[in-house]
């Protein structure tokens, strides 16, 4: 695609989930797909007529097998944080529809402990996980998302451990 025609395309609505555990430690997961190191926080589209939190609960059920019940909603981003793909993947991921997604972010806490947390899920997107600091995430991501971590963890800082 010409970078003319990448601009063009749409942005896909997506929700992106902060989880914390009582520590203020943040969860991450190794992506399944990927032979390079991946992590990311889980995330996902949402669905025609869905609103964003239940999109939110629904894909952190999703990726992570955690309940809903288990978690406490604390905090949201205000607005909408748009990330751009790189070119190369534009073609390739989402059926080359979107050059990118527009995010909206939530930062629960676990309520429950590391037991309630099972990636071996239906459709699993996360080979390992661990509990990373805000410092040591933004470290671990794919370059093309760092800004948008950057963002999530600026606005969600009074909620997290250092490191």
């Amino acid at each position: 695609m010409t970078p003319d025609q990448i601009a063009a395309l749409p942005y896909r609505p997506c929700v992106g989930v902060m989880l914390v555990n009582s520590q203020g430690q943040i969860f991450a997961g190794q992506r399944i797909d990927s032979d390079v190191p991946a992590w990311q926080m889980p995330q996902g589209g949402i669905d025609e007529g869905e609103e964003p939190q239940a999109a939110a609960l629904r894909e952190l059920w999703e990726e992570t097998g955690v309940d809903p019940a288990l978690v406490e909603v604390l905090d949201e981003t205000p607005g909408w944080i748009p990330y751009d793909l790189p070119d190369d993947l534009v073609g390739k991921v989402w059926g080359g529809r979107y050059r990118g997604q527009r995010q909206r972010w939530f930062l629960m806490r676990l309520t429950g402990d590391d037991t309630a947390i099972d990636i071996a899920t239906q459709h699993p997107e996360f080979s390992e996980w661990r509990w990373l600091g805000a410092g040591e995430l933004l470290d671990s991501i794919v370059p093309f998302k760092r800004q948008t971590y950057a963002q999530v963890i600026a606005h969600f800082q009074p909620h997290l451990a250092e490191g």
